[in-house]
C-alpha cells in the first residue's frame, strides 16, 4: 500500500506518516523499485497503534520511549505497560475534568431561563422600570 493510500485509510496526512517514519515510531517503511514507500500489513499495524496512542494524548517523546523499549524485546515489558499505565491515568483524569465541566453546563442549560429572567428583573430594577 502506498502513502497515499495509508493516508487516506487512517485519515492522517502524508507528512505526519513521514514525520513518524523519520522520527522512528514507525518501522523503516521498504521502498518499492521507483523509490516510493511500500507499506506492509505490519507497518499498517504500527500506523493504527501510534495513532490510537496519540489519540489517547501519548506524546511524541513518550511514543518515541514507547517504541525503543519495544525493540529492545520482551525483557521491557512492564516498562512499556507502566507508559500505558500512565497515559490511561491521565486520560481518565481529563474524562473527570470533562465530566465535572459537563455537570456543570448541564446545570447552567436546565436552569437557563431561571438566570436569564433573573438577569431581566435586575435590570429592569437597575433602570427603575418595574412595571414590566
Amino acid at each position: 500500500m502506498n502513502i497515499n493510500e495509508v493516508s487516506k485509510k487512517f485519515d492522517l496526512t502524508k507528512d505526519t506518516l513521514r514525520y513518524w517514519e523519520r522520527m522512528g515510531l514507525l518501522p523503516e517503511i521498504t521502498r518499492n523499485k521507483s523509490g516510493y514507500r511500500n507499506y506492509t500489513e505490519h507497518d499498517l499495524n504500527w500506523v493504527f497503534y501510534i495513532q490510537v496512542l496519540r489519540k489517547a494524548g501519548m506524546s511524541v517523546e513518550a511514543l518515541i520511549e514507547f517504541v525503543k523499549l519495544y525493540r529492545e524485546g520482551s525483557q521491557t515489558a512492564e516498562s512499556r505497560k507502566s507508559l500505558l499505565i500512565d497515559q490511561q491515568t491521565d486520560l481518565k483524569e481529563q474524562m473527570a475534568a470533562m465530566k465535572k465541566t459537563i455537570d456543570y453546563l448541564t446545570y447552567k442549560i436546565d436552569h437557563y431561563e431561571d438566570h436569564t429572567l433573573n438577569y431581566e428583573r435586575e435590570k429592569l430594577a437597575y433602570e427603575g422600570d418595574t412595571d414590566k
